[in-house]
């Protein structure tokens, strides 16, 4: 079990984030095309990093935390999932405390409260 730890990290991490895609208006899975074109360069920019440091020798990676399975430049698969779940993740947590925020900017300028709820739950901003 100890081999999947990382992956089962990553996750709880998305685990903990979906909700707010529906609760708070997160809107991030919504806009599959903007995912994309905002996770590409994180992506790419941070492998190319990666995989450089690996090469000369700054870090490696636990084979016991690890499943093994490695990409090209021996890059840890879980290293990719990294790349891509944690700015997911981050992405979810800020639109919700945007939507928040402009909600109770929305109740401070005499929106009644049920009404700016609704706002937040529909992501409009």
């Amino acid at each position: 079990m100890d081999q999947y730890q990382y992956l089962l990290v990553l996750a709880a991490c998305l685990a903990l984030t979906l909700p707010l895609e529906i609760l708070l208006g997160a809107r991030v899975w919504r806009r599959p095309v903007r995912l994309v074109l905002t996770l590409l360069p994180v992506v790419v920019i941070y492998s190319i990093w990666d995989i450089l440091a690996i090469e000369v020798g700054m870090w490696d990676y636990s084979e016991r935390f690890t499943t093994g399975i490695l990409l090209p430049f021996d890059m840890p698969i879980e290293e990719l999932a990294f790349f891509v779940v944690v700015p997911i993740c981050g992405l979810l947590t800020l639109e919700a405390v945007g939507n928040v925020l402009a909600g109770i900017r929305a109740v401070r300028s005499g929106t009644p409260v049920r009404e700016a709820a609704q706002l937040v739950r529909r992501g409009t901003r």
